[in-house]
């Protein structure tokens, strides 16, 4: 069983899109059964497959030892791939409960995820350098890192690298590659965003890069991954390709 935490800096770099696609081509296109976990309080990749985040039970009982996680596992509309959705509860999780008491509380979700019987699991983590991103990347062994070519966004990375490298030490984490969103081929300052993602990830950038298309917003309103709504938009195929890609490196 694969463990892929899926990590950002900030917001707005498409990374519970791309959790939500890879997921999903995982499962259709490649047989696999996938678990997505939304981490992340705002609670987007659950919506984006269409349960509602307030009549749910998230990750956080199940941190706390009150349920256990087979009892917060839904099924999504795509065959072969489950949801564990989010809520606010999630945000101050670690402060609350028997967590709070919990010196060790970081291990806590590896455990938890240990049992489980899928190919693959996707971690949609916060936008920000928390206890549940980090939790996260204790759990995986493979971290997906989202960025778009845009100052800030690149510009995070860096702290990323050196929070990632200080759990690495510790515990056994690869970086699967740099995924770039919101790509535009004749963008004038790509070379030196490039360039930057190679400085601070050497060999990580993925060659398939996600282009922006109107029709992810759109499938996101139906609840559903691009695949159904749209199969042959260009970021479906982008997403594809990605997905392709993160294979050959696992």
């Amino acid at each position: 069983m694969r463990k892929i935490a899926v990590s950002s800096f900030k917001g707005g770099t498409a990374k519970t899109s791309t959790s939500l696609h890879i997921g999903a081509a995982l499962a259709k296109f490649h047989r696999q059964k996938v678990l997505l976990i939304d981490l992340d309080a705002q609670a987007n990749l659950t919506s984006g497959l269409g349960y509602d985040p307030d009549a749910q039970d998230s990750m956080a009982p199940v941190l706390q030892g009150t349920k256990k996680i087979n009892e917060v596992i839904l099924p999504t509309n795509v065959k072969n791939l489950d949801l564990i959705p989010a809520d606010t509860w999630l945000e101050r999780v670690e402060v609350t409960g028997a967590l709070a008491a919990d010196r060790y509380s970081h291990e806590r979700l590896k455990e938890i995820l240990s049992p489980l019987k899928y190919d693959t699991v996707i971690i949609d983590t916060p936008p920000s350098l928390c206890w549940l991103t980090e939790s996260a990347l204790i759990a995986s062994e493979f971290s997906l890192i989202c960025a778009t070519p845009e100052f800030y966004s690149i510009k995070g990375l860096q702290r990323l690298s050196e929070f990632m490298l200080s759990i690495s030490e510790r515990h056994s984490l690869d970086v699967l590659g740099v995924a770039l969103s919101f790509w535009n081929p004749r963008g004038k300052s790509n070379r030196a965003f490039l360039d930057v993602v190679e400085t601070t990830f050497p060999g990580k950038l993925l060659n398939a890069k996600v282009r922006r298309d109107i029709r992810v917003s759109e499938a996101t309103i139906h609840g559903k991954p691009i695949f159904e709504i749209a199969p042959k938009s260009r970021a479906s195929e982008d997403y594809i390709a990605l997905t392709k890609e993160l294979l050959k490196r696992m």
